[in-house]
């Protein structure tokens, strides 16, 4: 069952669009009260003369004026935009304690702010982004769509962030090479400066094989809407574990730094997006499982982290050879369909935004992108 939604809502100024037009300065005003006339005749012709001479010089001067302080105001807009800086990303463990905070706060924020966008009653602003990714996002899986529509998807959370909640940073993104030897233990499974660990040892199976509560963390017992496309009420879910079955571990050999380097070495975009998907995507939801390893993963918060490195090693695959590469795409346009994909083909977000191109989203700092890593 598809459940209602608004069209638009208030986080809609992700298109960038509406930000306050410049105003025009107040016309000058270039009336002069003439001299009183000190003679009659040829005295009061040339005294009439000399105002008006004197009434064009002060004209001209204005105009001139004018015309300066337009030229000097349109040069500070210029150098404003040129010289403006677009957010940084960063990896979760190079921010100080306190940007760490801000960042779980805003999240935490969307989780209990009410839904602009589902009808159903109890629905938070959070619940928007699993909502679309399970009804939408999982048609770009295993196609060309993948990293354009995810690099997107990005773009509108972090405007949720920062309009709903405040937050004035840019995303953050788990680095997981940095942790390959064990990446259970990453930072970003600590309890106090993370996002909380596995699921609780021993707890009954709350969600897919392995699921249970988080009970440690900023997000232990946090409640969710929806499992899969079905509206199931039940606690944010994690059971690590590896391609072995064993419990507590999840693989990382397709995360080691030869890996990633492996896949920024592809020579087509058809081939670098069925690397990036098969090898570096799935290991880290099929690991962590629970919630994570569903359409709905975007209810783990780690999701969002797990994406903008993804979105990140595409970045640094583009830079390589920017002149070539930037605007390279191709392969089949979603999943399970022969259609060959195209740069005007449009990403689809169901009325949480406005849909957008493939084209508008591939160069991170233009059109309605800003950002870098």
């Amino acid at each position: 069952m598809m459940w209602p939604f608004k069209k638009r809502h208030e986080y809609q100024a992700v298109s960038l669009e509406d930000a306050s037009p410049i105003s025009e300065p107040d016309s000058e005003d270039s009336n002069i009260t003439p001299h009183k006339r000190v003679a009659k005749g040829h005295i009061a012709g040339y005294v009439t003369g000399v105002v008006a001479s004197v009434t064009v010089a002060i004209i001209a001067v204005i105009l001139i004026f004018a015309i300066f302080r337009t030229l000097f105001a349109s040069k500070a807009i210029a150098n404003e935009i040129d010289d403006g800086k677009c957010r940084r990303r960063r990896e979760w463990r190079t921010l100080s304690k306190a940007q760490q905070q801000d960042y779980i706060f805003a999240v935490l924020c969307l989780k209990n702010t009410k839904s602009p966008f589902l009808a159903r009653n109890g629905t938070t602003a959070y619940d928007d982004f699993p909502w679309v990714h399970s009804h939408v996002g999982y048609s770009t899986h295993h196609s060309a769509a993948f990293l354009p529509w995810h690099r997107y998807f990005l773009i509108i959370y972090e405007t949720a962030l920062r309009e709903t909640c405040g937050y004035d940073q840019g995303l953050v993104y788990w680095d997981w090479t940095l942790d390959y030897g064990a990446l259970e233990k990453s930072p970003v499974f600590d309890a106090k400066t993370g996002f909380g660990g596995d699921g609780e040892v021993g707890g009954h199976i709350t969600v897919g094989r392995t699921g249970r509560c988080v009970v440690d963390g900023p997000f232990a017992h946090t409640k969710l809407s929806y499992y899969d496309i079905k509206f199931a009420p039940h606690c944010l879910s994690r059971g690590f574990r590896n391609s072995a079955g064993e419990l507590g571990h999840i693989d990382a050999q397709d995360v080691s730094p030869q890996s990633v380097e492996e896949v920024l070495s592809a020579e087509t975009y058809d081939k670098f997006v069925e690397l990036m998907e098969g090898r570096l995507h799935d290991v880290i939801p099929l690991g962590i499982a629970g919630d994570f390893e569903t359409f709905t993963a975007p209810y783990d918060p780690l999701f969002f982290l797990h994406h903008t490195q993804l979105d990140r090693l595409w970045w640094l695959w583009q830079q390589r050879s920017p002149e070539r590469i930037l605007w390279a795409y191709g392969g089949h346009k979603q999943s399970h369909s022969m259609e060959l994909a195209s740069l005007d083909d449009e990403l689809e977000y169901r009325g949480l935004t406005d849909d957008v191109k493939v084209k508008d989203v591939m160069d991170t700092e233009a059109g309605q992108l800003c950002y870098r890593y």
